[in-house]
């Protein structure tokens, strides 16, 4: 446990035994106490809310709650220098400066890991994001929930959460279907042959690539196999071609998986049998009009759903029930899908299900990712100027690059609208987020350098010589790291650590425009700020990392 960390316990512990005292609640050390940092720094170093959580329970104001905890606070060892309560009863809490120059040391000890923190208590966190159709390019849609999804797990796994990243192929059903069927009349194409190409069929560019070079390798003794063998050929080259391709620029994108799940491994094992077992053991399956539906309305849906049709096929829902019953018997704790918004409805449906398969609904947890406005002067871009289709992920980085892409996409809650200014995006000055926070870890190694060259290095030694407003705010930012990471980790919200980076650059231009950091008549001071603008390096290029952004060293 870190400093910092040493800090926000000893102040959690303070409140327990404040509550406990004040007699509140039965057992104050089942509570769950979370220190926040206020957004306004006039509000203190942490906020808590516990007083309103303990309403019910101590069955007061939470006002009067907070005024009996402060009656009962001991603060001796906890470096608390005064606790204000605000609003409704919200406990504003100030520590004493003297504390914040450990900040420095624990970060240079820490190095990488500063931040790192054991909030999630190694609970067992599943993330499903992307999973996009494998038969065409990756769109911004997909862009925005890699982004999201792959800062997400970041997050997760640095405040200590057990996380494992999924991407779900969707290898079965009618898109693969199509696209088997668009690649052997493209292959007929290729070789002078008449060739009838599906209605609904896909036209882009890369299947004729992939046509032509197959017809090259293979000619015309494809065309002679029975029709399941040859449709079984053109499925697997298809999906083979557009799931490497993809999977190249996820890699690309800084993004990777732990785990590539195979939609057709559930009917091969036969887990979608299973499921629906399982469903109509529990009472929840019924049939009508030649079909099976699940009585989803049971469970809170507006309607119940088709899980077999008339036909004798299953719907989307059935093998997505399958998955999730085969998510939970892997023993995560929790599921946490990231889906386009046009998934919206299907959230009851499948909250429903899991239900029904009888696990807690609250089990799954998701986060819906909404589209992507291309903003060039001032006007939406809807095609790309190369192809005259949608602008691809790989479009978009060529454009203005991979760390601006991840930056910008990082800066906004996934649920909200994002405009993408692409002229902002490449502009180099204050006004683009990414160049900014960039120039500030790129500036701090420039210092370096030169107090290198001049013969001053990095010291703790005299840390008590950072005393200064500047010095303090500079080292306050630092120290909120950790709690920063574990909070945005509760909360779902690596956009917060976005929030951080521009607020830890903003403090760090703002002390260097006012302070001096080399100076030959204070060599003592300018040793200690060399380490202060170290440990701001440090925690600049570790919060960079979370969102899969670099931390250049010069620009």
């Amino acid at each position: 446990m870190n400093a910092v960390e040493q800090v926000q316990q000893a102040i959690k512990e303070a409140l327990v035994a404040a509550i406990q005292k004040a007699n509140l609640v039965e057992d104050a050390n089942a509570l769950n106490i979370h220190l926040e940092a206020p957004r306004n720094k006039a509000n203190g170093d942490y906020a808590t809310n516990i007083a309103m959580q303990l309403t019910k329970l101590a069955k007061k104001p939470p006002r009067a709650i907070a005024e009996a905890i402060l009656e009962n606070l001991e603060t001796e060892g906890t470096n608390i220098e005064k606790i204000d309560i605000a609003g409704p009863g919200f406990m504003n809490i100030t520590l004493r400066k003297d504390y914040l120059a450990e900040v420095v040391a624990t970060v240079l000890d820490q190095d990488v890991n500063y931040g790192r923190t054991d909030a999630g208590h190694n609970e067992k966190i599943q993330v499903e994001f992307v999973s996009a159709n494998p038969t065409g390019d990756l769109h911004l849609g997909h862009a925005r929930g890699a982004s999201v999804g792959d800062s997400l797990c970041n997050v997760l796994d640095f405040a200590g959460y057990d996380v494992s990243r999924e991407y779900y192929i969707n290898d079965a059903g009618n898109q693969i279907t199509k696209l088997a069927k668009s690649l052997e009349a493209r292959y007929r194409e290729a070789l002078g042959l008449e060739s009838d190409m599906p209605e609904d069929g896909y036209h882009g560019k890369d299947i004729i690539v992939i046509a032509k070079e197959l017809s090259a390798e293979y000619g015309k003794d494809v065309l002679e196999k029975p029709e399941e063998e040859r449709f079984e050929f053109f499925r697997e080259h298809g999906l083979k071609h557009e799931f490497g391709k993809l999977q190249k620029d996820l890699k690309d994108f800084r993004v990777d998986f732990d785990v590539w799940f195979s939609e057709t491994s559930l009917y091969k094992e036969g887990k979608v049998q299973t499921a629906l077992q399982k469903l109509k053991d529990n009472g929840h399956v019924f049939e009508q009009d030649g079909a099976t539906w699940f009585r989803s309305t049971t469970f809170g849906d507006d309607k119940d759903r088709v899980l077999i049709k008339s036909d004798g096929s299953y719907t989307y829902l059935t093998p997505d029930i399958a998955y999730h019953e085969d998510k939970l018997r892997r023993g995560f704790d929790k599921l946490i899908n990231i889906w386009g918004a046009d998934h919206h409805g299907y959230i009851p449906r499948m909250k429903a299900a899991i239900e029904a398969l009888g696990y807690d609904r609250d089990v799954l947890e998701v986060e819906v990712i909404q589209m992507v406005n291309l903003l060039r002067n001032g006007e939406k871009v809807k095609m790309s100027k190369r192809t005259g289709n949608a602008v691809t992920l790989r479009e978009l980085v060529e454009e203005v690059g991979l760390d601006a892409v991840r930056y910008n996409f990082a800066m906004r809650a996934g649920d909200t609208h994002l405009d993408f200014d692409l002229d902002l995006a490449v502009k180099q000055s204050n006004e683009n987020p990414v160049y900014y926070a960039q120039y500030a870890h790129a500036r701090i190694c420039s210092i370096l350098r030169q107090a290198s060259e001049k013969g001053f290095a990095a010291s703790i030694d005299h840390l008590d010589t950072l005393s200064s407003e500047k010095d303090i705010e500079v080292l306050k930012k630092v120290g909120d790291f950790p709690q920063i990471v574990a909070d945005a980790a509760r909360v779902r919200a690596p956009h917060r650590i976005a929030n951080y980076i521009q607020e830890l650059a903003a403090t760090f231009h703002s002390f260097y425009n006012a302070e001096k950091v080399l100076d030959d008549d204070n060599k003592e001071r300018s040793e200690a700020r060399l380490a202060l603008i170290t440990a701001v390096r440090i925690t600049l290029a570790n919060a960079l990392k979370l969102i899969g952004v670099s931390a250049p060293e010069k620009m």
